[in-house]
């Protein structure tokens, strides 16, 4: 049981409530507005969106769940694989910072060795689990894992690296969406882009822990490139184009008043995670980084959902 929560600990895993919402709406977003019966597997006679299921096909319904189980394994695998990578190829570097010292692997809590071979059955699982959804999800797979994988070098030549690992989680929309209809959509790419400037903005407010540390390094990030000042503004910017992007999807996906409701909560977290911190107050960032972002995700999931399974 240790070992077990050693490993979550590794992974951070309780972090996956960043991504995994959006996932759920890309899935859901697939099963209730695909132009087929997602259900049936037959054609809306009247092409409407947003049209019945018929609850007696017990086999399309089994196929759905286990479709959704599916999308959960590559979920927890692949972000399992990019934390767990990142953890090894930071352990010197997180043996020198005293913030990050406590972590696994530089307390020899897990071995660098045993986080490789973490990170090389979560990729295999991944790609596993991608084979049984579809030939697309497994097609795209590896490229998947090359951007969230990528993510933990580009700290070492870009300051662009928060902008990255907004790319990596973004694919949780999309990538649900394909397991379900098997082609890309434009409600999911909006989403998706939605995911890139939230994270990037949220992944530079907790950068600002870090400036005279990477400075020291010489690791890249926006706060020690811009200062902390300044790296706030870049946030808030990063974050209006994401409030931007949901709101874009509201009208283009004809969305009613239940998803509105979901993003006035959602920009209500983000300006309030800039209104707690400040240049020279760090105190609150971790309840900006999680507190706040976990509610922004979760609310804002449940609420489209709602929205897609009500109207």
């Amino acid at each position: 049981m240790s070992t077990i929560k050693n490993y979550l600990s590794l992974v951070r895993f309780s972090h996956t409530i960043f991504a995994l919402p959006f996932a759920l709406i890309g899935f859901f977003l697939a099963t209730v507005r695909n132009p087929l019966y997602v259900i049936t597997g037959q054609r809306n006679l009247n092409n409407s969106i947003g049209w019945g299921w018929d609850v007696t096909n017990v086999t399309s319904w089994g196929s759905i769940g286990t479709k959704f189980i599916l999308v959960l394994i590559c979920m927890i695998t692949a972000r399992s694989a990019a934390m767990a990578f990142n953890r090894y190829l930071d352990r010197h570097f997180d043996a020198k910072n005293p913030r990050t010292a406590i972590r696994e692997i530089p307390k020899v809590i897990i071995s660098a060795d045993s986080a490789l071979r973490f990170t090389i059955v979560s990729c295999i699982l991944f790609i596993v689990t991608c084979f049984f959804i579809n030939h697309i999800c497994f097609y795209l797979a590896p490229v998947a894992l090359f951007v969230i994988l990528f993510y933990s070098y580009t700290k070492r030549f870009t300051a662009l690296c928060h902008l990255v690992l907004g790319l990596g989680l973004s694919l949780a929309p999309i990538g649900a969406y394909l397991a379900v209809t098997g082609r890309f959509d434009v409600l999911p790419v909006l989403f998706s882009f939605a995911v890139i400037f939230w994270v990037s903005g949220f992944d530079i407010i907790y950068a600002l822990q870090d400036v005279e540390f990477d400075r020291s390094q010489s690791l890249h990030s926006i706060p020690a490139a811009l200062g902390k000042k300044r790296a706030l503004h870049v946030s808030e910017l990063l974050h209006l184009l994401s409030a931007a992007c949901v709101i874009a999807a509201g009208i283009y996906g004809h969305f009613h008043w239940i998803y509105w409701l979901g993003i006035a909560v959602f920009a209500g977290m983000l300006t309030y995670q800039h209104s707690i911190v400040k240049p020279d107050d760090l105190r609150k960032v971790n309840i900006a980084f999680m507190t706040a972002n976990g509610i922004a995700s979760v609310v804002f999931a449940v609420l489209v959902i709602c929205d897609l399974l009500i109207f």
